[in-house]
């Protein structure tokens, strides 16, 4: 039986409800969908032993889960305790007239929520899947997969995208209407983009490996 369709809006609660700057704020799971996808790490944040730790790591998803994963040695990766998960993509600088309305264009996505340890061997591979994918489309099917002994040594947790808070700012400065407009200083945005770089390869490599077309078609292109 299919799954009931997600709805367009995320729900709003407590953890997920904007107290400032509302108006930059977003419950279009479309908004949320696209933060994820455009990015492939995240900031973990956990307590561990009474101490709050945040831990950047790679991630994949679903329509429901944000997958994360790491050594089995890792105490963030424990499972079963409160974390929350940022995503975030700076788009530029905003550099107004005054040092205290100067800012930055972002999008940004919070999920919060109790992170579960993946232990079914397919849900865990699916979800070492998706993580891949969302790196490196076509690296899963190109690269070795990973063995029992590498799984073993590897958890996965799964975290549910259903408590997710999402924030936007565009546009230039919001001083161009304010006294110190008067002041004759340039004011506007510092817009700032990541591109691919050509594929270095590795040293060892054999002479003449051709680098596969889902790698070679990204050098140049846009991340995020």
């Amino acid at each position: 039986m299919a799954p009931e369709p997600l709805p367009s809006a995320l729900p709003l609660t407590g953890l997920t409800r904007h107290r400032r700057l509302r108006e930059r704020g977003s419950l279009d799971r479309a908004d949320l969908d696209a933060i994820l996808d455009a990015g492939f790490v995240c900031h973990l944040g956990v307590v561990v032993e009474g101490r709050p730790l945040v831990v950047p790591t790679v991630y994949g998803r679903d329509e429901r889960r944000l997958y994360v994963h790491g050594s089995v040695a890792s105490r963030s990766l424990a499972g079963g305790t409160p974390v929350c998960v940022t995503v975030t993509h700076v788009d530029g600088l905003v550099l107004a007239r005054s040092v205290f309305e100067h800012g930055v264009n972002y999008r940004s996505a919070m999920i919060h929520g109790e992170a579960r340890v993946v232990t079914g061997p397919e849900e865990k591979l699916e979800g070492l899947r998706r993580l891949s994918e969302h790196a490196a489309p076509g690296q899963w099917s190109y690269a070795r997969r990973p063995n029992r002994k590498e799984l073993a040594a590897t958890t996965l947790l799964a975290l549910s995208l259903e408590h997710a808070s999402v924030k936007i700012r565009t546009g230039p400065p919001d001083d161009g209407d304010g006294p110190d407009a008067q002041l004759g200083l340039w004011a506007g945005t510092l817009p700032l983009t990541s591109v691919w770089g050509a594929p270095v390869p590795d040293p060892a490599l054999p002479p003449g490996t051709p680098v596969p077309g889902h790698i070679a078609h990204r050098g140049g292109t846009r991340h995020g």
